[in-house]
């Protein structure tokens, strides 16, 4: 899809993540004010909900839409609504625009966004994670068990997922502290609690719902484009030795549930439809609930560093969400498949995003081969899996003739156990 040039009369930056092809939606707090829904332009914080009591954007919706401390009522309206409203904020922002006699009457609404604190975006309901890199899946297999049959039979079949928990869902810049549990290593007769010791990130992103499906009826591949409303970069925390001791037989638990953190600025998926592209092959032929038709993947590249305390951050991995097995609309489409209802802000999780090769996988589990090979810092330390001290940062964006949509940073810090 060809991107129109567009050009703001804000001063923003080459190569920002929140250019004025992007306008993300998020919820920020300033000098004491009430949270509030925000759009990131530039080094910005366009404010809405002044906006709209100013009587320069208007909208059909009730003002307090945009005076709330997520965003779950303005995505209640649905994605062609949200894009609408990012359309009219995009022309209040463009050069040359002649509505208002001077820039002035807008920029009283620009804040630095230096001067914000952004807050976790969406209140969450529901949260699937899912298991969709064909790469990741494998890799894992090879380590685990059979390295000839890495896939486990119903892998190509349908996208494997699990429920996480929704309360444990942390915006950036909020530190975690390393999980406790029960672990059991390979030389041990009996389990011990304490720290985990092999704790992990896995490079996600995650996808909003907007709208709801009545228990019982499920949504086609089709039909999804109508409930995916947004995108945040996602990190699902794993505590590795604590999972290999607990999964069997009923999954992730408590290695995964003590923390997740989500990127603040949702990106609307219209931002997106420009970077669309062909996802993998898909063999064997899926069953017919879950084709779909068109591009489905995004050509969304991502980046993870890890930056020790008091030192320079070590950029460990470099993917892509195009590498994705398993797209967006297939994973809602087989989420309501046996009539399960989705709502407002349920939040779904990509699945760690691996590429084919060693510098694009996903965790540190696959980066050092499960500690086999450490990663040297710039510092001159190595890692197999992560210190107390250090922090991780992921970075995404989309990029296409010289036009560039981002998602900004998340970024969290490790701290020792409580």
């Amino acid at each position: 899809m060809a991107i129109t040039k567009l050009k703001s009369w804000v001063n923003i930056p080459d190569n920002h993540d929140f250019s004025i092809y992007n306008l993300p939606f998020g919820v920020f707090t300033h000098q004491g004010k009430s949270k509030r829904v925000g759009v990131a332009i530039g080094d910005y914080v366009l404010d809405i909900y002044a906006l709209h009591l100013a009587g320069i954007l208007s909208s059909s919706a009730s003002i307090e839409l945009f005076n709330q401390p997520f965003l779950n009522g303005l995505m209640e309206l649905g994605r062609n609504y949200a894009g609408d409203l990012r359309l009219n904020i995009q022309k209040l922002l463009l050069d040359g625009r002649t509505e208002l006699q001077t820039r002035d009457d807008l920029s009283t609404f620009l804040i630095p966004a230096k001067e914000c604190e952004l807050h976790l975006p969406v209140q969450i309901g529901d949260y699937t994670d899912f298991y969709s890199s064909m790469e990741h899946a494998t890799n894992v297999g090879m380590m685990f068990r059979d390295p000839a049959n890495a896939l486990l039979p119903n892998w190509k079949h349908l996208p494997v997922g699990y429920h996480g928990r929704s309360s444990s869902i942390i915006p950036s810049g909020q530190p975690i502290h390393r999980p406790k549990g029960q672990t059991k290593a390979d030389d041990q007769t009996t389990p011990r609690f304490g720290p985990c010791r092999l704790l992990d990130f896995e490079l996600e992103t995650g996808f909003f719902v907007s709208g709801s499906n009545p228990l019982g009826k499920s949504i086609s591949t089709q039909e999804a484009d109508n409930f995916i409303w947004g995108m945040v970069l996602f990190n699902d925390w794993s505590a590795r030795d604590i999972q290999k001791w607990e999964y069997v037989p009923l999954g992730p638990f408590l290695a995964k549930n003590f923390a997740s953190s989500i990127s603040p600025w949702v990106v609307l998926m219209d931002a997106l439809e420009p970077f669309r592209v062909a996802g993998p092959v898909q063999d064997p032929k899926v069953l017919p609930y879950l084709e779909y038709a068109g591009d489905k993947n995004i050509d969304l590249n991502l980046e993870v560093t890890i930056k020790p305390a008091n030192a320079s951050e070590t950029c460990v991995t470099r993917s892509n969400f195009k590498y994705m097995y398993w797209n967006m609309n297939q994973q809602l489409a087989h989420q309501t498949s046996n009539g399960c209802n989705v709502r407002t802000g349920d939040l779904y999780g990509s699945g760690t995003i691996s590429g084919p090769t060693v510098g694009s996988y996903g965790s540190m589990l696959e980066i050092t081969w499960s500690g086999k090979n450490p990663v040297k810092m710039q510092d001159g330390t190595e890692r197999k899996f992560l210190n107390d001290g250090d922090t991780v940062v992921m970075r995404g964006w989309c990029e296409k003739d010289g036009i560039r949509v981002g998602f900004g940073e998340l970024s969290t810090q490790i701290l020792p156990s409580n």
